[in-house]
């Protein structure tokens, strides 16, 4: 593994929380990419204040330990929920461990996304496992 990381979802609120934790934990986000960076998503096309919000960010805070965030998106039936809004996130080395995690912590499972290369140049998916612990794998090649 290379890293593991928190991905926090919000509704809308990912870029105000990210300069919350950032003035909390003397630090900078290193990332942050709207969803008006990628490609039409979901069965149509975005509001322009959904256009502006979060796709992805990450925040060091603590001893290497990264956070990561997003937006969830109404228009696509997406809703923050105690359960869905807090994901351990596992960056793994190669699609073969990524394939081996994430069939192991869906074993037993329920709801998610099964791993599948993404638009933003990601090997990725996410499951909740039998014990309610949402895990999300992704696995990016060098240079991509």
């Amino acid at each position: 593994m290379t890293r593991v990381s928190t991905y926090l979802n919000f509704q809308g609120q990912a870029e105000e929380a990210f300069a919350s934790y950032a003035k909390i934990f003397g630090t900078e986000v290193t990332a942050l990419s709207r969803f008006s960076d990628m490609p039409a998503v979901g069965a149509g096309e975005l509001t322009a204040q959904e256009r502006n919000m979060v796709l992805h960010a990450e925040l060091p805070i603590a001893g290497g330990h990264v956070l990561m965030a997003t937006d969830m998106l109404r228009s696509l039936g997406q809703e923050t929920r105690v359960g869905n809004n807090t994901t351990l996130c596992i960056e793994a080395g190669s699609r073969e461990e990524a394939d081996r995690l994430y069939g192991a912590l869906a074993e037993g499972g329920s709801e998610g996304s099964p791993m599948a290369d993404m638009p933003w140049g990601a090997y990725w998916g996410v499951t909740l496992d039998r014990y309610g612990i949402r895990w999300m794998i992704n696995h990016t090649t060098a240079g991509a």
